[in-house]
């Protein structure tokens, strides 16, 4: 099931903006564009919409004003090019508060935020298993989704990392620092200053060597100790 979105602002530019950051993550569908409130409320009213990207100064309406119309009708994330306006926009419980510029890692960070919130509401209504964990990296100006359980390692490399799964590697101008930072810390570990891999994935280890699935890869002399606690804990 996807998750329905509507995105309003009274400046053409800004929802183009969104709608291509959209365009890396198929769960969402934008199902309506609107550049004033008033036309936007007629459409929330009759249709089943799960997130609101809403501007606050518009004219006609504000954001805040459609905020108090709608009510509980949807969940909202205001974006807007004013900081001052977060304390009452989170008393009005909306889900995020992004400024414009909107950097790209902070919409990811606000996908992440409402697929967290969309899972939880699906949960309360009948038991159904969450979406994977996963991560986002930027490969060929795209953002790739990569489910975290399918990561077999990290390689950092010069001016990059690969990121191998079985089935396919993934490059990325990253580093393996700020990669490792994204990754729950109970299924993965550093083993070499280049290498990060999964802990699930280990087959075997010898001396200064170790399996992850099909690869041999090596534990450097600084990890040896803190790599063997954690994989024969």
């Amino acid at each position: 099931m996807k998750i329905k979105c509507v995105l309003i602002d009274d400046e053409p530019l800004a929802t183009k903006i969104l709608q291509n950051y959209f365009t890396n993550f198929a769960d969402f569908e934008i199902i309506g564009i609107f550049h004033n409130a008033i036309e936007a409320l007629d459409f929330i009213n009759n249709n089943t919409i799960d997130i609101v990207f809403l501007d606050i100064h518009m004219p006609l309406m504000t954001g805040f004003e459609l905020i108090r119309l709608i009510e509980n009708k949807t969940k909202i994330v205001i974006t807007t090019a004013f900081r001052e306006f977060a304390a009452e926009s989170y008393e009005l419980d909306v889900l995020d508060y992004l400024v414009k510029p909107i950097p790209l890692p902070r919409f990811i960070k606000c996908i992440h935020k409402i697929e967290a919130d969309f899972n939880l509401k699906n949960n309360l209504k009948v038991e159904t298993p969450r979406l994977d964990p996963h991560i986002f990296i930027k490969v060929d100006k795209k953002m790739v989704k990569i489910i975290i359980d399918e990561i077999l390692f990290i390689e950092g490399m010069k001016e990059y990392i690969k990121v191998v799964t079985a089935d396919k590697t993934y490059i990325t101008h990253k580093s393996l620092t700020a990669l490792s930072e994204e990754l729950p810390e109970d299924k993965f570990t550093r083993i070499h200053k280049s290498y990060i891999i999964a802990i699930n994935k280990v087959k075997f280890i010898e001396g200064n060597r170790i399996q992850v699935h099909s690869y041999i890869l090596p534990i450097g002399r600084n990890y040896s100790k803190d790599v063997k606690i954690r994989i024969l804990e």
